[in-house]
C-alpha cells in the first residue's frame, strides 16, 4: 500500500513540476528552467539528506557508473514536458508520457535489463497497454 501511495504522490509532483516549469519556460527559457528545476531539487535532496542522515557512502563504489548519471535524464526529460505541455497540453503530455514509459518499463521487465528480475508477460498486459493507448487516442479526439 506504501508502495501506492508514493507511486502517486510521484505522479502528482511529476504533473505539478511540468505544469510550473512550462510556465517558467515562457518567461526565461526551457533550458533555464531544467536548470533550475534541478538545482532546486538538487538543494531540497541535499538538506533532507542532511537531516535523514541514512546516507551509505560505501554504495557510490558499489554502484555502476552509468547508474550514478541517471540524474542527467533529467535535463532531457524537463525539455521534452515542457516542450510538449506548451504543443499539445498538460492532458495530452502527461497521458502520452506515461505510456512511453509503461512501454520502456514492459521492455525492460521483460528483457530483465538494469539488473531488474525478468518478468514473463502475459496477454492481460498487453491488454492495458493497448487499452491506455486507445484511451489516450480517444482523449484527444
Amino acid at each position: 500500500m506504501k508502495g501506492i501511495i508514493f507511486a502517486f504522490l510521484g505522479g502528482a509532483c511529476i504533473t505539478l513540476q511540468g505544469v510550473a516549469n512550462a510556465r517558467i519556460s515562457q518567461d526565461i527559457g526551457t533550458w533555464q528552467a531544467a536548470t533550475i528545476t534541478q538545482f532546486t531539487g538538487f538543494v531540497l535532496s541535499l538538506l533532507i539528506l542532511l537531516f535523514v542522515r541514512d546516507a551509505k557512502p560505501k554504495g557510490f563504489k558499489q554502484a555502476k557508473p552509468l547508474y550514478l548519471f541517471g540524474g542527467a535524464l533529467a535535463a532531457f526529460i524537463i525539455f521534452g514536458e515542457v516542450t510538449a505541455i506548451q504543443k499539445i497540453g498538460v492532458t495530452f503530455s502527461i497521458a502520452a508520457l506515461l505510456i512511453a514509459q509503461l512501454l520502456l518499463t514492459f521492455i525492460i521487465d521483460s528483457r530483465g535489463w538494469f539488473g531488474v528480475a525478468r518478468q514473463k508477460m502475459h496477454l492481460p498486459h498487453f491488454v492495458g497497454i493497448g487499452l491506455m493507448i486507445m484511451g489516450v487516442i480517444i482523449l484527444k479526439l
